[in-house]
């Protein structure tokens, strides 16, 4: 637990003072955006608009997520810490918790923001539905941040670990993107979120979170 609070607290720290990862995924979603704007055949404020909506929220969110986590060990990366990270005198199942925990609380930021911009775009109310909405978006970013940081560390150590993160990731994410996007679409067409929807998101986060702390193990020592 102290390896985790540790790593979290400094990728945090980190974060902070250089803002690279958090600016780069917010300006690349916003782009996204605009480009869903200027894409949609109908405009952006017609009723096909609403119902493509919650699809094309969750497309913004996991660009920006797979920006993020290409950059999650980029840093250990360059000052050559893996080795040190594979040294901790513990379970490496809680250094990948650490920067996943990381890698969540910084989407969370960037995707609340994406969220009001969205919204403003699209003529979406968010208001009614934005506590069950929060729980939704956070499932989804618990399976993105679990899978995508255990592959990040895989992919960190490849010459084109730019393109292996995608090509690895994307697949493993379908049922996180379709539980997500069934789940935001039924809040915003009915205000309640499909348990099913619900149910595949809290089982997929469940193997990939449980399947990544236990696979870290050999991550690092590839």
């Amino acid at each position: 637990m102290n390896v985790l609070l540790a790593i979290l607290w400094k990728d945090l720290v980190t974060e902070w003072r250089s803002r690279d990862r958090a600016v780069a995924m917010g300006l690349f979603a916003m782009l996204v955006v605009v480009v869903f704007q200027f894409a949609l055949p109908g405009g952006t404020g017609g009723p096909r608009a609403r119902e493509l909506a919650p699809a094309l929220l969750w497309v913004t969110y996991v660009f920006a997520a797979l920006l993020g986590l290409g950059r999650a060990f980029a840093q250990e990366l360059e000052n050559e810490a893996l080795t040190a990270l594979a040294l901790v005198p513990t379970d490496r199942g809680w250094v990948f918790l650490g920067k996943a925990a990381a890698s969540f609380v910084i989407l969370a930021f960037v995707q609340a923001a994406v969220a009001v911009v969205f919204a403003l775009s699209f003529d979406v109310d968010w208001r009614p539905i934005a506590a069950p909405l929060a729980g939704v978006i956070a499932l989804g970013s618990l399976g993105l941040c679990s899978a995508g940081t255990l592959f990040g560390a895989i992919a960190v150590r490849t010459r084109f670990r730019e393109v292996m993160l995608p090509l690895l990731l994307l697949p493993l994410l379908v049922p996180v993107i379709f539980g997500a996007v069934r789940a935001t679409s039924g809040l915003l067409a009915d205000g309640a979120a499909p348990f099913a929807s619900l149910q595949l998101l809290g089982v997929v986060d469940a193997i990939y979170l449980i399947g990544a702390f236990v696979g870290f193990e050999y991550v690092l020592d590839e």
